[in-house]
């Protein structure tokens, strides 16, 4: 019995140093940063950094996240898949959101700021693979389970980060890691559910997307409670924490 309560207690501080902390000290640091008031407030414009397709004739595919807006960018990341066919003259972006029907074509610009926030590129694939991805991609999106109005949940998921995971672990071609901060990447439906890891270098386990484990390659270790991630990445030298997402010393 006493070996039960300090494994119970052990784990109860670990949670606390592992969530809590680092939950509370992106709360103070990300909070002191500002953000807008509201949707109307909030820049959307294109940043200019996404590829040229005038001067850019091969297939691309980007994967994209941003900050969230408001409090939840303390938490989580919103993330978007774009693609360019090769010879084609736009990009199109796609993305779900959480109002009307989730999936949205070219809403917004291809390397837009999310409410104001500047977006990173998660994944980039190119030439000969992105070209024989694309219309995999495209299948991927039309097929996506949680298609229907109103199917949109912030938290656990099918949310924005769970619509570009499904995309992903579809197409082989995309070995993408998502980034750790992508809330609701780790929501494979309800129930215990069994699926590869967006890289397709592992596989990972998931509960309800409230509680799940993955081993992979590429991710490393990562424990998902209550849709936040904690791991480490061997590979590359990183921890991945909630609020701060992956910190390495590669990167």
């Amino acid at each position: 019995m006493k070996l039960v309560i300090r494994t119970i207690r052990s784990l109860f501080w670990a949670a606390v140093l592992l969530i809590a902390l680092p939950l509370s000290a992106g709360a103070v640091w990300y909070s002191s940063q500002g953000w807008p008031g509201s949707w109307h407030e909030a820049n959307w414009s294109s940043t200019g950094t996404a590829p040229d397709p005038a001067f850019t004739p091969e297939a691309l595919v980007r994967i994209y996240s941003a900050r969230t807006g408001r409090w939840k960018s303390i938490f989580a990341v919103h993330s978007w898949i774009a693609v360019k066919p090769a010879g084609a003259n736009s990009w199109s972006r796609f993305e779900v959101v959480g109002w009307g029907r989730p999936i949205r074509q070219n809403a917004y610009p291809v390397d837009g700021l999310w409410y104001s926030n500047p977006p990173v590129v998660s994944y980039e694939l190119r030439g000969e693979a992105a070209r024989r991805a694309i219309p995999k991609i495209v299948s991927a999106i039309s097929n996506y389970p949680h298609s229907a109005r109103g199917s949109y949940t912030i938290w656990p998921g099918p949310n924005s980060n769970t619509f570009v995971a499904h995309v992903v672990r579809q197409v082989p071609e995309l070995k993408a890691e998502l980034p750790a901060r992508a809330m609701g990447k780790d929501y494979l439906g309800e129930g215990l559910r069994f699926a590869p890891t967006p890289s397709h270098t592992g596989w990972q386990v998931s509960w309800n997307g409230v509680a799940g484990l993955a081993l992979a390659w590429e991710e490393g270790l990562e424990f998902h409670v209550l849709g936040a991630t904690i791991g480490i990445d061997p590979l590359d030298l990183a921890i991945k924490l909630p609020s701060f997402g992956r910190l390495g010393l590669l990167e």
